[in-house]
């Protein structure tokens, strides 16, 4: 397979006729403009089928960071959508002999540490209350997303007292505090 191949097959799977596939493959910024539509597209549809497919092509472009960046947005589109940890848990194996092709470990890592946060989320949003030792296995990204999504007052808490950055522990003081004002 070549880039331009690679490319025009992503398009046409998704079903997008506006992007220019020369022009995509001799620029990065507009092969990852395309990529990210690429993953909203597939991120949105019922069937979760071609998404290993999807990654592996995407993954096969000669720019890491521009895959890993479509990558990482087909991950956090699908976390969000999934009825649990479960569900998330067997998604993400399946994605995980593509993702290991990458060359860089940075890269790999990075993108492995991503779905790690998302499972520790789904499993607080499942019910599990987590400790400040879990708090500190995730990032700092997941720990800020928390401080800032998490509508229950006993995870704000543990991010308040707990966070890793003083911001992360300030935003979540601050919507624990709001959150008992408008609860009252």
């Amino acid at each position: 397979m070549t880039l331009h191949s690679d490319v025009a097959e992503l398009l046409a799977g998704a079903g997008i006729v506006d992007v220019d596939v020369d022009d995509a493959v001799a620029d990065e910024h507009v092969r990852s403009s395309a990529y990210q539509r690429v993953v909203s597209v597939t991120a949105s549809s019922r069937s979760r089928d071609r998404d290993r497919t999807i990654v592996a092509t995407i993954l096969r472009d000669p720019i890491e960071m521009v895959s890993k960046t479509a990558v990482v947005d087909l991950l956090d589109r699908i976390a969000m959508k999934v009825t649990g940890p479960a569900e998330f848990r067997q998604w993400s194996a399946e994605l995980l002999p593509e993702i290991d092709q990458l060359k860089t470990e940075g890269n790999r890592e990075f993108i492995r540490r991503r779905i790690h946060d998302w499972l520790f989320y789904l499993s607080i949003e499942d019910g599990r209350m987590p400790t400040p030792a879990d708090l500190a296995e995730i990032t700092n990204w997941m720990q800020r997303f928390l401080a800032e999504h998490s509508t229950s007052p006993a995870v704000l808490a543990l991010v308040a007292e707990s966070g890793s950055r003083k911001k992360i522990r300030n935003i979540a003081k601050n919507r624990a505090g709001s959150r008992k004002l408008r609860t009252q």
